[in-house]
C-alpha cells in the first residue's frame, strides 16, 4: 500500500478526478459487459498460463508473459496516446504492479497444484475484501445491495467448495497450494482497488503496457536462478496468455474507468463460472450439478448488485 494516509471514507482523494456518474441509460450496462468480458479473458488467461507453467515453470511463464505482453500492447499504445504517463499515473502505475508481481506468481504457483475451479473458488475471497478497501481508499458507500450481492456470491464458491472437498479432498492438490492462493486473493483485493483508481489516470492501453514492464522489471533480478528457456508448447501458451492479459487489461480498465467499483466487484465472481468451464475443457476437470448451483448463485449475486439503486422517497407534506 501506498505510505500515504488513505483518503477519508467521506469523499474521495483530492488527489484524483471525481468518478463519473453512472448513467441511468443503457451506457450503464456499458461498463458492467466490458467487465464480464474482461473476466471470461482473463479466464482463459488463467488456462493458458496454467498450461505454461506446467511446460516451463511459474517464473518463466509469468516472466516472459509479462515481456511479450508489453511488445504485443507497444504498438497501439504509440499509435493511441504515445505520451509518457504523469507523476500520479506513475506512481499508480509502480505501486498496482508491484501487488500483481506479488500476486500472480503465488496464484500461478497454486493454479499449477489445484484445479482451476478449485483455486477460483478459493481466490473469491478477495473481492469481497476489496468491497469494503472501495470505501476506505475511494470513498465509495457501501450500499446494502452491495454487500448482500458480495455475500451471494461467497455462499455459491462455499457450495462449490464443500462439494469439492468431499469428493476429491485435499489430495487433488496439496496444502502449500491452497495456502499460496489464499495468500494470492489478499494481493488481488488491493489490486482490484487499484485498478480503479488507475483507470481513473490513464488509459487502457497505457496502463497494459506500464504494467507488463513494470511487473517484468520487478521480477528479473530472480531471472538468474528461476529462469529457464521454454520449449516450442510452452512459447505457444505464453503468447496466447499474454494476448489474452493485454485483451483483458483493456476491457476491465475501460470499465472500472466508467462505474464505481461496488457494483463492479461482484461480477468478478463470474469467474469461477468460466474457470469451470476451461478446466473441463481444457484439462478434463469434471463439472457436476454443484457447480450449476453454485453459479445460479454467483450470478444472481451479480445481478442483484448491478440493479440501479432505488430513488429515495420525497418526504411527507405536511
Amino acid at each position: 500500500m501506498s505510505a500515504d494516509h488513505p483518503p477519508s471514507p467521506a469523499r474521495p482523494s483530492p488527489a484524483l478526478p471525481p468518478a463519473r456518474s453512472p448513467a441511468p441509460s443503457r451506457d450503464a450496462l456499458l461498463p458492467v459487459l466490458a467487465v464480464i468480458a474482461g473476466i471470461a479473458t482473463f479466464s482463459m488467461m488463467d488456462a493458458a498460463m496454467k498450461s505454461a507453467s506446467l511446460k516451463a515453470g511459474v517464473y518463466s511463464a509469468l516472466f516472459l508473459r509479462c515481456l511479450t505482453g508489453a511488445a504485443l500492447v507497444a504498438p497501439f499504445w504509440a499509435w493511441r496516446s504515445p505520451r509518457l504517463p504523469g507523476r500520479r499515473a506513475l506512481r499508480v502505475h509502480v505501486l498496482r504492479s508491484a501487488v500483481v508481481a506479488c500476486m500472480a506468481p503465488l496464484f500461478f504457483w497454486g493454479l499449477v497444484r489445484l484445479p482451476m475451479a478449485e483455486a477460483i473458488a478459493i481466490s473469491f475471497i478477495a473481492p469481497l475484501i476489496a468491497l469494503y478497501l472501495a470505501g476506505v481508499f475511494l470513498g465509495e458507500a457501501i450500499r446494502p445491495g452491495a454487500v448482500l450481492a458480495s455475500l451471494l456470491g461467497l455462499a455459491g464458491v462455499a457450495v462449490i467448495g464443500v462439494a469439492r472437498a468431499r469428493g476429491t479432498g485435499l489430495g487433488h492438490g496439496s496444502l502449500a497450494g491452497i495456502a499460496a492462493v489464499l495468500a494470492s486473493a489478499v494481493f488481488y483485493a488491493v489490486n482490484l482497488v487499484l485498478q480503479r483508481r488507475q483507470a481513473q489516470l490513464a488509459g487502457p492501453s497505457e496502463i497494459a503496457l506500464f504494467q507488463n514492464l513494470f511487473v517484468a522489471l520487478l521480477l528479473a533480478p530472480a531471472a538468474p536462478w528461476l529462469f529457464a528457456w521454454p520449449e516450442a508448447a510452452g512459447w505457444r501458451a505464453i503468447v496466447l496468455g499474454a494476448a489474452l492479459a493485454g485483451i483483458a487489461l483493456v476491457l476491465l480498465s475501460w470499465g472500472y474507468a466508467r462505474a464505481e467499483a461496488q457494483v463492479l466487484l461482484p461480477i468478478e465472481y463470474t469467474g469461477f463460472a468460466w474457470a469451470a468451464l476451461l478446466g473441463w475443457a481444457w484439462f478434463g476437470e469434471t463439472v457436476g450439478w454443484e457447480t450449476v448451483a453454485g453459479a445460479v448463485l454467483i450470478v444472481a449475486g451479480c445481478w442483484i448488485a448491478t440493479r440501479p439503486a432505488a430513488p429515495l422517497a420525497p418526504p411527507p407534506g405536511p
